[in-house]
C-alpha cells in the first residue's frame, strides 16, 4: 500500500504563476486547463472570460488580484496551480501562496525582459527556496527576443538560465520551437492546437547544435555527473541531460527556461511536459518543520503519517467560509475532528472541496500533497496550523508585510454603522494584510493597506458585495520617527513607594542613530548591553529592552512608530526588596521617552521605486511631473520604441499619479510601482505633520 501511496505523491505537482503584471501569467493558466482538457474553451483577459479572474474586479480591470487555484491533469500528473497578483500591492498574496507551493512558473515578457514586479516575487520565492523555471512569454510580439530576455534574467536575477529551447521563425512569424535535449522541432498551426513534431529545419541545424552544446557545457559546470559524462564521451544524452536539468532546478543552482507564445498558444504543451520534468513533487521537498511545546519536530510527506496542514487563504463565498489548505502529511475526510495548534481547540471538516477558481467539485478525503478548500471551520485564519489532535504540531504560519496606505471609511447612513464595521471585519479575516482600527483622537474607522490600489478594490468590494454607500477619506502614508543624533549617559531613576512593595530601578542609557545601509534611511532596533559586575541582573536587562520596545510604539514628533536606533544600556542599580523585572521595564520605557525627547529626531516616510514606460514625445512632461512630486530620477532606457525611466518617489506624492500619467501621455503611458523602504522627509513634510 505504502510504496501506491508514494507513486502517487510523486505524481503531483504544486506550483504557482509568477510574474510582473501583464507578462501573461492568467493567460498561460487558461492555456493549462484548455490543454489538458480541463476546460474546452480558450478564456481571455480582455475579454473578461477566464477561470482564474472571475472576480467581478479582476475582469472589469483586466488584472489579477486575488490568487486562485485551479487543478488538472497532464500526462498521469496532478497539477495544482495557483494564479497569483502580479500587481505589487497584492504581494501579500503572493507571499501566502509562495509558503504552501513546492515550485513554480516564472513568466517573462519577452519584449520587457525582468521588470520590476518580476524581480520581487522572484526574491520571494528565494526567500521560501522554491524550484522555478522560466517561460519567456509574448515571443510573437514586435521587438520579442530571447537572448535579450535571458540576459537580463541572468543580470538581474542571477541565476544561471538554461536555456533548453530555440524558436523557429520572430516576431508575428514565430511558429514553434527548438526541443534542444531531444533535438527535435515542434511547430504549432496558426489556431494553436497540438504541436507538430519533426526535424530541426535545416536552415536552423546549425543555430541549434551551437546551442545544444552551450547547454551541455553550462550544465556540466553544475552537475558532476553530468561532468563526468560530457568528460568521457564529449557531450551528453538527453536522458542525461533531462536529469542534471532536474537536479539543478531542485537545489535552484539553474533554472530551465522555455519560450513561447500563450495568446497563440504556442509552447504549452512543452511547458507541461517541463513541470513534469523539473519541478518537485512533495516527496522532493524537504519534510516540513514545526514546534510542539518548544521542541522542534519534522512531518515527512507520508499518507500515513499524522496530519499536519497549513490554512493558507480564507474566503466567503455563496456556498459558505472556505478554508484553502495544503496538507503536507496525513489525510481528512469529511467529519473529522481536527487541532488548531495555535488556540489549541478542536474544529470538525464539513465538506473537502477540489478547486476549480470559483468552482468546487465535492471530495471524500484529501491525502498529504493535496491543496483543497474545506467548508465548516469556524475560527481559522490564514497561517492556522490544523494538525491531528493526537499529534500536534505547530507550522510557521506566512508573514505580513506592515501596512503603507491609511484611509478612513465610514458608512454614508449611520444606520449602516454596524454593517460596516461587520464588512470590514471580514475583510481583515480574509486579508491579513488589511488592518482595521479606531483612531483614538478622531474616532474615524482606519483601513489601512498595501497600496492605494488595494484599499480601492477592499472598499469597492465592500460596495459590490454588502451594498453599502461607504465614504473614503483621502489616503494616509505611515510615517516614521527615527534618531538624527541621540544623548549618552542618560540617568533615569524610577521610584515608587504607595505602600507595601516598592518599584526601584535605577538605568543608565546611550541612544544613537543606527548605521543606514544603502541608499535609504535606517529601519530596525537594536539593543545592547555593557553592564559589567552584575550591577544589574540578567533578567532585569531583558526587562529593560522589553520597556525601550514599548516606547517605540510613539515618538515625540507626532506619535509615529520609532525606528532606525540603538540603545545601550551602560549602567544601572538595584535595590535588594523593590526591584522587579515590572520596574525595570517602566524604567526602560520611560527612560528611552525621555531620552528621545532631548534628542534631536527625524521624520522618515515610505518611498517606492517607480517604472515609468512612456512614449518618447511624452519623455519631458513626465519628468517634470516625477521633480514635482519630489522623485529621484535614477534611470532612463530607449526599449522597444519606449522610454522607460526608473525614479525613487515618496509614496505620499503618488496618490492620483495614474490619471495625472494617462492625462501627460494620452493614455499611453504605465507606470509600476515597488517599496523601497523609507527615507527622510524635508522639512516641509516634518511641519505639515
Amino acid at each position: 500500500m505504502r510504496s501506491n501511496v508514494h507513486n502517487t505523491l510523486n505524481a503531483v505537482r504544486n506550483l504557482g504563476i509568477l510574474a510582473h503584471v501583464d507578462a501573461g501569467k492568467t493567460t498561460v493558466t487558461e492555456r493549462f486547463l484548455y490543454a489538458t482538457g480541463t476546460t474546452h474553451k480558450r478564456g481571455e483577459v480582455h475579454d473578461g472570460t477566464t477561470v482564474t479572474d472571475f472576480d467581478p474586479q479582476e475582469r472589469d480591470r483586466g488584472i489579477t488580484i486575488f490568487a486562485a487555484a485551479v487543478s488538472c491533469a497532464w500526462d498521469g500528473h496532478r497539477i495544482n496551480l495557483i494564479d497569483t497578483p502580479g500587481h505589487v500591492d497584492f504581494a501579500d498574496e503572493v507571499e501566502r501562496s509562495l509558503r504552501v507551493l513546492d515550485g513554480a512558473i516564472a513568466v517573462f515578457d519577452a519584449v520587457a525582459g525582468v521588470e520590476p514586479q518580476s524581480e520581487s516575487v522572484w526574491r520571494q520565492a528565494d526567500r521560501h527556496g522554491v524550484p522555478r523555471i522560466a517561460f519567456v512569454n509574448k515571443l510573437d510580439r514586435a521587438g520579442a527576443d530571447l537572448d535579450t530576455a535571458v540576459e537580463s534574467i541572468r543580470e538581474r536575477l542571477h541565476p544561471a538560465p538554461l536555456v533548453v529551447q530555440l524558436p523557429i521563425g520572430t516576431e508575428d512569424g514565430f511558429t514553434g520551437v527548438v526541443d534542444l535535449p531531444r533535438m527535435r522541432a515542434l511547430v504549432w498551426a496558426d489556431d494553436g492546437g497540438t504541436a507538430e513534431e519533426g526535424p530541426v529545419p535545416d536552415g536552423l541545424r546549425d543555430e541549434a547544435e551551437r546551442r545544444r552544446r552551450r547547454l551541455e557545457e553550462a550544465v556540466a559546470e553544475l552537475h558532476p555527473l553530468a561532468l563526468e559524462e560530457f568528460c568521457a564521451e564529449s557531450t551528453l544524452s538527453a536522458r542525461t541531460l533531462t536529469s542534471a536539468l532536474r537536479d539543478l532546478t531542485r537545489t535552484g543552482d539553474g533554472v530551465v527556461v522555455l519560450c513561447g507564445s500563450a495568446y497563440r498558444n504556442r509552447g504549452i504543451e512543452p511547458l507541461l511536459d517541463a513541470v513534469v520534468a523539473y519541478l518537485p513533487s512533495p516527496l522532493d521537498v524537504p519534510a516540513v518543520r514545526g514546534t510542539h511545546d518548544g521542541t522542534e519536530l519534522e512531518r515527512a510527506a507520508d499518507v500515513l503519517a499524522p496530519l499536519a496542514a497549513l490554512a493558507f487563504k480564507v474566503s466567503a463565498t455563496a456556498t459558505g467560509r472556505l478554508t484553502y489548505l495544503r496538507l503536507y502529511s496525513g489525510s481528512i475526510r469529511k467529519g473529522d475532528v481536527v487541532l488548531d495548534a495555535g488556540t489549541r481547540r478542536t474544529e470538525r471538516i464539513g465538506r473537502i472541496l477540489r478547486v476549480q477558481a470559483d468552482r468546487h467539485a465535492e471530495l471524500d478525503r484529501a491525502v498529504a500533497g493535496d491543496i483543497v478548500a474545506v467548508v465548516g471551520l469556524k475560527s481559522a485564519r490564514a497561517g492556522t496550523t490544523l494538525c491531528a489532535p493526537t499529534a500536534p504540531l505547530l507550522l510557521e504560519p506566512p508573514t505580513v508585510a506592515d501596512p503603507v496606505v491609511s484611509v478612513a471609511v465610514e458608512a454614508r447612513r449611520s444606520t449602516d454603522t454596524d454593517r460596516l464595521a461587520t464588512a470590514l471585519a471580514r475583510l481583515a479575516e480574509e486579508d491579513p494584510s488589511l488592518v482595521v482600527r479606531t483612531d483614538p483622537e478622531t474616532g474615524q474607522t482606519v483601513l489601512s493597506g498595501m497600496g492605494e490600489l488595494h484599499l480601492e478594490v477592499a472598499v469597492e468590494k465592500i460596495r459590490r458585495t454588502q451594498g453599502l454607500e461607504v465614504t473614503v477619506g483621502r489616503p494616509r502614508v505611515a510615517y516614521r520617527e527615527t534618531v538624527v543624533r541621540g544623548v549618552s549617559g542618560l540617568v533615569f531613576r524610577h521610584v515608587k513607594q504607595d505602600g507595601g512593595a516598592g518599584q526601584f530601578a535605577h538605568v543608565v542609557l546611550d541612544v544613537e542613530p543606527l548605521e543606514a545601509e544603502g541608499d535609504g534611511a535606517a529601519t530596525g532596533f537594536v539593543f545592547r548591553s555593557t553592564v559589567v559586575g552584575g550591577r544589574v541582573p540578567q533578567e532585569y536587562v531583558r526587562a529593560v529592552e522589553a520597556g525601550c520596545r514599548d516606547a517605540l510604539a510613539e515618538g515625540p514628533l507626532g506619535g509615529h512608530p520609532v525606528t532606525g536606533l540603538s540603545v545601550t544600556l551602560t549602567d544601572g542599580a538595584t535595590h535588594s526588596k523593590d526591584s522587579s523585572e515590572v520596574a525595570f521595564r517602566t524604567a526602560g520605557r520611560l527612560a528611552l521617552r525621555e531620552a528621545m525627547r532631548g534628542s534631536a529626531m527625524g521624520l522618515l516616510e515610505p518611498v517606492a521605486d517607480v517604472t515609468v514606460t512612456v512614449p518618447s514625445d511624452a519623455v519631458g512632461g513626465v519628468l517634470g511631473d516625477l521633480a514635482a512630486r519630489r522623485g529621484r530620477v535614477s534611470d532612463s532606457v530607449l526599449r522597444a520604441g519606449a522610454v522607460v525611466v526608473t525614479a525613487t518617489v515618496p509614496l505620499a506624492e503618488l496618490f492620483g499619479y495614474a490619471t495625472r500619467l494617462r492625462s501627460r501621455t494620452q493614455g499611453r503611458g504605465t507606470f509600476t510601482t515597488r517599496p523601497a523602504g523609507y527615507a527622510s522627509a524635508p522639512a516641509s513634510v516634518m511641519s505639515e505633520r
